[in-house]
């Protein structure tokens, strides 16, 4: 059992308010960049990820093992953010006003949890990407999380996943090159 889920259980079996601020402290920063690839706006992706622990520390869902707690985490958090998209679809809530610091409270978030110059080249790329490519490049590479994982967030299977991933990286390795940086780890 992950430490996720050790965390959730003694919150959810015991009460341990500490287990659940463990679980925020350790998920918050990765969940809201992914459900920023999925609504394109850091403010709404930072709603979404307190919305997904309220209902956690609030409903407090049963954890099955079916996944690692990481999967089951994003899953919700991905369900709720297409919700979200769903009702909103029709409306822009960004006013032109709003767009500069949009950019800069981004920036800011992205300097935080990214350290290296490196890394932040290829988040400035992968944002460029289709949104699908996106997903499956953060879930894989940032998060870390094993194809089937991946499979299990996105609703693909593992062999759809494996496509999307190749096809992702050969996307993103085109974007850096033509910003001109050279990456051959991709």
């Amino acid at each position: 059992m992950d430490n996720g889920a050790s965390s959730y259980r003694r919150f959810r079996e015991n009460g341990d308010e500490n287990g659940f601020i463990e679980i925020v402290r350790d998920y918050k920063d990765g969940l809201i960049f992914y459900l920023n690839s999925i609504v394109r706006n850091i403010h709404i992706a930072e709603e979404l990820a307190e919305d997904t622990f309220v209902m956690l520390g609030t409903k407090k869902p049963v954890y099955k093992v079916k996944a690692s707690f990481k999967t089951w985490l994003y899953t919700i958090g991905r369900n709720i953010a297409l919700n979200y998209l769903k009702k909103n679809s029709k409306y822009t809530k960004v006013s032109f006003d709003d767009i500069a610091n949009l950019e800069s409270d981004e920036n800011n978030l992205e300097e935080t949890y990214i350290k290296y110059e490196e890394k932040i080249i290829i988040h400035r790329a992968l944002r460029k990407l289709k949104p699908e490519y996106q997903q499956v490049l953060w879930l894989i590479y940032f998060e870390e999380l094993s194809n089937k994982e991946t499979a299990g967030i996105m609703k693909k299977s593992v062999h759809n996943i494996e496509t999307l991933a190749y096809r992702a990286r050969k996307s993103l390795k085109s974007q850096l090159e033509m910003e001109g940086f050279g990456y051959e780890k991709l």
